[in-house]
């Protein structure tokens, strides 16, 4: 293999391995009872300060206009409001291992958004390919797959409110552009104007995470998972935009797959079989669901 395509390579297993981790960070983080608007909050701080740094560092800024402030809203509500609200309340219930398999229905969900906004054609293999998908949600739902005590299937539904909105987010973004803004630019304004949005919402409701006093493990999961996601999001795009937006998919696999790993490192995650059918049930899913390549330098943004 040439140099550059083990560099290619190393670069989308590293993304894989390094967003993996988010979710067993993410159940440290809500371990001791922060309450989600504040998680969200410095979460969105921290990301907008690694990305303004990597804006330094290139030396641009983000435009400020009614079109990308519109835009950085919409996309911050989409975009991490909603679904990580959703991940912070259903990883209390569900174990990170589980919550990385469902994560990779992201595409899987995307197709048939697709083609409401005819965006897509249809395709009998990637249909077949959403059915792989939701069956896996079924698998992981039944009392055998071995899940805590409690309402299951309602907690797994819950947790399925973060892939969707991931997918409305990424077929906007298609459909509609970013208002001119480039990935990184995109994703920073969305967690100024999100930090913002949510900040009323995390002191009415009571959930201020206090920066000043002793942090520990839960804390520091946070800052580690904030910064991780940040770092990873700005080689994504730059993976995308070297490589192909189409190759820089295949990160999804390395995520669903390191997620699972991390859980069992981490947390000491065990699964029955079940939950494994499941997971290689939505990995063919997600095989047959992404976009066939059109042109291997497409660029994301």
């Amino acid at each position: 293999m040439p140099p550059h395509r083990l560099l290619l390579l190393g670069v989308l297993l590293t993304l894989g391995i390094g967003w993996g981790s988010t979710q067993s960070l993410g159940k440290i983080a809500v371990s001791t009872g922060h309450g989600v608007f504040g998680l969200i909050f410095w979460q969105l701080v921290i990301g907008a300060l690694v990305l303004g740094a990597v804006q330094m560092i290139r030396r641009r800024g983000v435009p400020l206009t009614r079109r990308t402030l519109a835009f950085g809203a919409l996309i911050a509500l989409i975009g991490t409001i909603i679904p990580n609200s959703a991940f912070y309340i259903s990883v209390a219930h569900l174990p990170a291992g589980v919550m990385s398999i469902l994560i990779s229905t992201v595409p899987i969900l995307a197709f048939p958004l697709a083609l409401l906004l005819r965006m897509e054609r249809f395709s009998a293999l990637r249909l077949f390919g959403l059915a792989c998908g939701l069956t896996g949600v079924a698998l992981i739902a039944l009392p055998q797959a071995g899940l805590s005590a409690g309402p299951s299937l309602s907690w797994v539904l819950f947790a399925m409110i973060g892939p969707l909105f991931y997918a409305i987010e990424g077929n906007v973004v298609a459909r509609w552009g970013t208002a001119g803004l480039d990935p990184v630019q995109a994703m920073l304004a969305a967690s100024v104007i999100g930090a913002v949005m949510v900040l009323p919402l995390t002191l009415a409701s009571g959930q201020w995470i206090d920066p000043t006093k002793s942090w520990g493990a839960p804390e520091q999961a946070l800052i580690l998972s904030s910064a991780i996601h940040a770092f990873m999001y700005a080689g994504y795009v730059w993976l995308a935009r070297v490589a192909g937006a189409v190759f820089a998919t295949q990160t999804s696999y390395v995520v669903t797959a390191a997620g699972v790993g991390w859980a069992m490192l981490l947390l000491g995650e065990r699964f029955s079989l079940l939950i494994w059918v499941a997971g290689a049930v939505m990995l063919l899913g997600l095989a047959l669901v992404q976009p066939r390549p059109r042109n291997d330098q497409a660029a994301v943004g």
